[in-house]
């Protein structure tokens, strides 16, 4: 059955909770103070029931000092019901309302011009022609208008049906996005423990799911669903949702806290945007402070605008908001602002990058026109392209943007086939990047090998090191696909590059001196005798090493493989006598210094031939 959210606006008193009372038999005012008072202080909710759909009725309050409160509600609306009071007219609330939805770029809504029982017939046509003037340039231009009396029941018929008609016309939300639902509502119930209500904004859940509260960082499991008063197993885009939340107190999350599935969306306190401002205010200058309203989320922050010392009525500007509170936002969300005082509706916008680059030489006016009015395909390839050597996995790329998963992937499979991004394993990097990387990891190789001509490849960590990827290590991802380059194990190495062969006279010197019984001379020794580099001398050994006709015992200390024989055989002969030997022993029995000793020992122990037992060593034994 389809699903839609109708929200209501207008001014204060003039009847919107009545009316909602009159369509659905149920009072949205469930509060004792607006009982009380005769008001809708926070946001009220009731539904219409038709046998093709299901309208959910968000009923927000039209008090100034409560827009805030209104706002929260308009988040996750589909369709307007402007009221206005045919005794009154348009008043400065029902402009407020209209703009904020307006900017919101809800579609489509009608008016319920009530209280006509109060009123003569020349004051309802009156009424009318205010109306008409006051929606002009706005989305209810061609609403219907449709006179009510929530007090005796007049044409309330006709709006339901009204109201029926403009819902089956909505496109519906898609559940092929990411599941999101903002709060608006938290509370507890005997029995259940916390629930939290909301509408859901895209996606699809079901009860036993994982879920994450964001920004708050609280992990949970989805107990119960419920909407309109029947469990569900499952919820939808476009459905107000109750949620029993598993293991969260009600002190922990709050009204403006999004609930999604884990890991997928990232708080911000920083934004990317482009905004219009409303007629008739005051211009809004470079670094105001100012009050920002996304989905049910209120904070406060500050404007930076992209080249603009100001912004004018009705104009539009990209600029950047930074705020003083994480909320969670995708790329195209819209959102409402209002000045920091006096308080009042100055403009709105849209999302472009709800995680922009940090520095700006990254942020362009280039990539905030693609970003403001180019296609999915378009957006997705800036984005990786502005993350650089970090790179996106796909995962993020879907919590980024507000768009069906689907479409993503099919975007970014387009992307992929134009060589325009590159998937390394879980990762995507724009081709320019990849280009870039390519270009630096080669010149280093070669430098590389043309210093190193007895090395056999670069460790990776060294890579990393040389090219300060110390916060872009998926960028090494992109390894495989440098088709000039070869990976053995962890070392990096150019495919045209060949191993120096060493000269058969410089191997017998090396071997010749290293043959001095038990005290071959160490590395630093040996390069001076032999008038090389240490470096170069290292890699030699270490050839030499893979030959079997020396073994490594340490960086600086080698032996021949004979000599080494030997040593072993010493050891074994001296433990079929002794139980245990000391370094002093040890020593003795290849008549070498104590440093060489401890050094041989140290090598047996790594090599679980002997074992260290406080100062003694022990055989370790074998089978």
């Amino acid at each position: 059955m389809k699903k839609v959210v109708l929200g209501t606006a207008g001014h204060i008193d003039h009847g919107k909770s009545a009316i909602v009372k009159a369509l659905t038999g149920i009072d949205p005012d469930r509060l004792k103070e607006e009982k009380e008072r005769g008001i809708t202080i926070d946001l009220g909710f009731a539904n219409i029931k038709y046998p093709d759909l299901i309208v959910g009725i968000v009923d927000v309050p039209g008090h100034e000092r409560l827009i805030r409160n209104m706002l929260a509600g308009v988040g996750g609306i589909d369709i307007v019901m402007l009221v206005v009071a045919a005794d009154e007219g348009v008043m400065p609330q029902t402009k407020e309302h209209m703009a904020i939805c307006d900017l919101l770029q809800i579609k489509s809504g009608l008016i319920a011009l009530n209280k006509v029982d109060l009123v003569d017939e020349e004051t309802l046509e009156f009424a009318k022609e205010d109306i008409k003037e006051a929606v002009k340039g706005t989305f209810l231009e061609n609403a219907q208008i449709i006179p009510i009396s929530a007090k005796t029941g007049y044409n309330i018929e006709l709006l339901k049906e009204k109201i029926r008609e403009l819902a089956l016309s909505v496109k519906e939300k898609s559940t092929g996005g990411i599941f999101r639902m903002p709060i608006d509502r938290v509370f507890t119930l005997k029995g259940f423990g916390t629930v939290v209500t909301g509408t859901v904004l895209s996606g699809k859940i079901s009860v036993d799911s994982p879920v994450e509260i964001i920004p708050a960082g609280i992990s949970s499991k989805i107990r119960g669903l419920q909407s309109h008063g029947q469990k569900l197993e499952e919820a939808y885009a476009g459905q107000r949702v109750g949620i029993n939340l598993h293991g969260v107190s009600r002190e922990e999350i709050k009204r403006g806290d999004v609930v999604t599935v884990p890991q997928k969306l990232k708080p911000t306190n920083f934004l990317e945007v482009r905004i219009k401002l409303l007629k008739d205010i005051k211009p809004l200058k470079d670094g105001s402070p100012i009050h920002f309203y996304l989905t049910t989320s209120e904070t406060v922050g500050k404007i930076k605008l992209f080249n603009k010392s100001e912004i004018l009525p009705q104009e539009e500007a990209f600029a950047y908001v930074k705020l003083q509170k994480p909320i969670v936002a995708m790329a195209q969300d819209k959102f409402i602002l209002r000045r920091f005082s006096p308080l009042e509706t100055i403009g709105g916008g849209v999302v472009l990058d709800p995680q922009p680059p940090l520095k700006k030489k990254d942020r362009t006016l280039e990539h905030l026109e693609v970003l403001s009015n180019g296609s999915l395909t378009e957006k997705i390839e800036i984005k990786i392209k502005r993350k650089a050597f970090a790179g996106m996995s796909i995962s993020e790329l879907e919590g980024w943007i507000n768009e069906d998963i689907k479409d993503i992937r099919k975007a970014v499979d387009e992307l992929t086939e134009k060589g325009k991004i590159i998937k390394a394993e879980d990762h995507l990097f724009h081709i320019e990047v990849f280009n870039t990387f390519k270009l630096s990891v080669l010149n280093f190789l070669r430098e590389f090998h043309r210093e190193n001509p007895f090395k056999d490849g670069l460790p990776k960590e060294e890579l990393k090191t040389k090219l300060a990827l110390d916060r872009s290590l998926e960028v090494l991802k992109l390894l495989p696909h440098i088709g000039e380059i070869s990976l053995e194990g962890n070392k990096i190495k150019l495919k045209s590059a060949t191993t120096e062969e060493i000269d058969p006279s410089l191997e017998e010197k090396i071997i010749k001196e290293l043959k001095k019984d038990f005290q071959p001379p160490l590395l630093e020794d040996l390069a001076q005798i032999l008038s090389i580099s240490q470096s170069k001398l290292a890699d030699i050994l270490k050839i030499i090493t893979k030959k079997g006709k020396i073994v490594r015992i340490n960086d600086s200390l080698y032996l021949t493989a004979e000599n080494y024989v030997k040593m072993l055989e010493l050891v074994k002969e001296f433990f079929s006598k002794k139980n245990e030997m000391t370094v002093s022993e040890f020593r003795t029995l290849l008549n070498t210094t104590r440093r060489y000793a401890i050094a041989y020992l140290e090598h047996l122990d790594s090599q679980k031939i002997t074992l260290r037992i406080g100062d003694i060593r022990k055989m370790v034994k074998r089978g």
